[in-house]
This record gives structure tokens, sequence and C-alpha cells, in this order.
């Protein structure tokens, strides 16, 4: 899935007021953990995660995993918390991306 800069800045701006929906603890990504991001990803469409896991080469690696894992898009990050969004066209209310 490809988005434009224009539309992960929107996106950035609509996760801004979300709270942390899944957050990974001292055993890092597990394949438990993963299937839950997968389920809220296709609930929510736009989701925090937050990795309080290892050092921040660790963090980056979990987030890339996540990324790649899922097929979601990172929209942004902030320190521990990364935001990240994936379309479902199938949801009732899907995230209408503007045309920018």
């Amino acid at each position: 899935m490809s988005i434009t800069e224009k539309q992960k800045r929107w996106l950035k701006k609509q996760s801004h007021h979300l709270k942390p929906v899944v957050t990974l603890g001292q055993h890092g990504l597990t394949e438990a953990v993963l299937a839950e991001i997968e389920l809220a990803l296709s609930h929510h469409e736009l989701l925090k995660v937050k990795v309080n896991a290892g050092d921040r080469e660790e963090r980056d690696a979990a987030i890339a995993l996540i990324a790649e894992r899922t097929d979601a898009v990172l929209v942004g990050r902030i320190g521990h918390v990364a935001s990240f969004y994936r379309a479902n066209p199938e949801k009732r209310d899907p995230i209408l991306l503007p045309n920018l």
C-alpha cells in the first residue's frame, strides 16, 4: 500500500489524539502481539503502538517488523510511540484519505 506524503501528514494529524492500543513490553514482539496488532488494524485502520522494549535499535527493528508483517504504513513516530495505518475497505465507515 502506498500513500502520498501529504496523506501521511493528514493521517498523523488524525492519530495525534489517539491513545496507544497495543503496548510491547519486556518480551518484545511476539506472535501473539502481532496477532493483536493485526486485529486492531482491521478494526481501527489507524492506531498507535507503544514500544517499551529494549534500546533505540531494538525499538526501530520492532517498528519496522510490525510495518512489514502487518502490511501497514508507518505514519509517524514520537519516542516510544508509533502510528500505523492500513486501509480496510470492508469496514462500515472506512477512513477516507483526502486526494492531496
